[in-house]
């Protein structure tokens, strides 16, 4: 199939999806394109809000839609790395077994990521980055595609522990969930008070996604994109000489160079699931916010201030 074919059938594709989702998911319609956009970029999602909002309810839906193997992770202060990655154990013969551990599956849930140890979060590095793991020595490939989308509650803070910048930076999105309006609240509450659920069909294969994935990789983007994504994150960068005054006095460091690459992918795919063959500066700013918001650190005056991550961004805009 050619590209151009492969972009239509992502097009189709990508309404079924978001008309199946919407089976069980009422609202939230920007956080589910985002994961959608981060899935089909071939990056990792990190889901932000209180409890209640049906986290973990929507990467289950959205794993049942995609027709791919899914595992849920229980982050608690007590897990393990071997928890996560598995281990040797000593067969009837004497030889040692490598029993795999719920990470060798295509979607990973990773459920209040912020609830176990560093030690443990660790774990999870190389297999975010390098879609692979390695236990005892020995290096095992994860199943492709692979993706994690990791849940955190912003509230509660006993026994939490802070997600590490370099582990953060690994999530292609930071997606906030807001409280539901009214009305979907309303539509939530019928929903999900009788005894009705409802049956969803598959919409996308392992090895369609894929096809999707280097399809995407390969959409043309123009050099004034390029420099306008890289340039805005330069931005974010307080001793950069492009920061404004707003990033020198608030900010304490800015978004890596993973940042702009990350920029430019979800812009490919956010054209691509709108029906165009190139991305345009717009498409970069539609996938702004959820892709800078966790690579920037305030400092100690922007707090006293209460200037947030949304308005350094916004200005940057």
């Amino acid at each position: 199939m050619s590209d151009v074919a492969l972009l239509k059938t992502l097009v189709t594709k990508h309404q079924l999806l978001q008309k199946e989702i919407g089976k069980v998911i009422i609202g939230q319609n920007k956080a589910v394109d985002h994961i959608i956009l981060a899935i089909l970029s071939g990056g990792h999602s990190l889901l932000i809000g209180v409890p209640g909002l049906a986290k973990t309810l929507m990467v289950q839906t959205i794993s049942s839609t995609l027709g791919l193997n899914f595992k849920r992770i229980q982050f608690t202060p007590d897990l393990m790395p071997s928890d996560i990655l598995g281990s040797e154990i000593l067969d009837e013969t004497n030889h040692f077994k490598f029993i795999k551990g719920p990470i060798f599956s295509n979607i990973i849930l990773a459920d209040e990521i912020n609830r176990t140890p560093p030690k443990t979060q660790a774990a999870l590095l190389e297999a975010m980055q390098e879609k692979s793991v390695t236990v005892a020595g020995q290096h095992y490939n994860l199943q492709q595609p692979f993706f994690v989308l990791a849940t955190q509650n912003p509230i509660e803070q006993e026994g939490t522990y802070p997600l590490p910048e370099a582990q953060l930076d690994r999530f292609m999105f930071s997606i906030h969930l807001e409280y539901p309006s009214l009305n979907e609240e309303i539509e939530v509450v019928k929903a999900t008070t009788n005894d009705e659920f409802p049956k969803l069909n598959t919409i996308l294969s392992a090895e369609e996604i894929l096809d999707f994935q280097h399809v995407i990789r390969r959409i043309p983007v123009a050099d004034n994109v390029v420099e306008y994504a890289v340039k805005l994150v330069a931005k974010t960068r307080p001793k950069n000489n492009l920061a404004p005054e707003l990033v020198k006095n608030y900010m304490e460091w800015g978004a890596g160079p993973r940042a702009s690459q990350n920029l430019i992918l979800a812009a490919k795919a956010n054209a691509a699931v709108n029906g165009k063959y190139s991305p345009d500066i717009e498409d970069v700013k539609e996938v702004a916010y959820a892709i800078l918001k966790h690579r920037i650190v305030k400092n100690y005056k922007a707090e006293a201030e209460n200037i947030t991550e949304k308005d350094i961004i916004k200005s940057l805009l």
